[in-house]
């Protein structure tokens, strides 16, 4: 079948494997083809995605790189046309509460723990944290379900990923630090708890 195309295909360049990757998600350094065809071809890579309306974010210490849309004040002329490419969405409050729980132990790792590379945490631990803040009387197969929803949301975005299966295990990504800073973790916490104390009244009160 002929190509529809009159314009020759560009000749294949490696560095759009770490494109398109940047364009599903988050690339970690323990992707090791990935993230060296990122690090030594990243200016071509930053003027493909700036095209695009996109800004490449690469944290080398922390071992993650991901693609940011540009704010309206950061277009130049013209590029305020192009569609959203990488839109924010809202996690909701139960994906939102587990990952600020996550966060939580992220931090807690990096100030104690100094003897190993990744943060780990056993699933029942978290479970029993996140349930506290959710009503006494809530339904726990209905609670069961609810934060497999949540955890396997936040596997998709890339912030954990499964570590072992038993006990059940789930490694704590770094890219959370970019999407949780720590500045932003007590309130967040606070806006959560307050939350979590309103549909607990909102359930004794019906």
């Amino acid at each position: 079948m002929p190509n529809p195309s009159s314009s020759p295909i560009p000749e294949f360049r490696e560095w759009s494997i770490a494109a398109v990757r940047l364009l599903q998600g988050v690339i970690y350094a323990d992707e090791d083809r990935v993230w060296n065809l990122l690090l030594s071809n990243r200016s071509q890579i930053e003027t493909f995605l700036a095209r695009l309306g996109l800004t490449l974010v690469v944290d080398e210490a922390e071992g993650y790189a991901y693609v940011r849309q540009w704010g309206e004040d950061e277009c130049p002329s013209g590029y305020e046309q192009l569609p959203k490419l990488v839109r924010r969405s809202q996690l909701g409050y139960a994906p939102t509460m587990l990952a600020v729980l996550f966060r939580d132990e992220l931090r807690r790792f990096e100030e104690d723990d100094l003897h190993n590379e990744r943060c780990v945490v056993e699933i029942d631990a978290i479970f029993d944290q996140w349930k506290g803040f959710f009503p006494a009387q809530y339904d726990e197969v209905r609670q069961r379900k609810e934060f497999s929803a949540a955890l396997h949301k936040l596997d998709d975005l890339g912030f954990v990923r499964k570590f072992a299966d038993n006990p059940e295990a789930w490694e704590v990504r770094r890219i959370l630090k970019a999407k949780l800073p720590a500045s932003e973790l007590e309130t967040l916490k606070q806006q959560l708890a307050a939350a979590a104390a309103a549909r607990t009244q909102g359930d004794s009160d019906a």
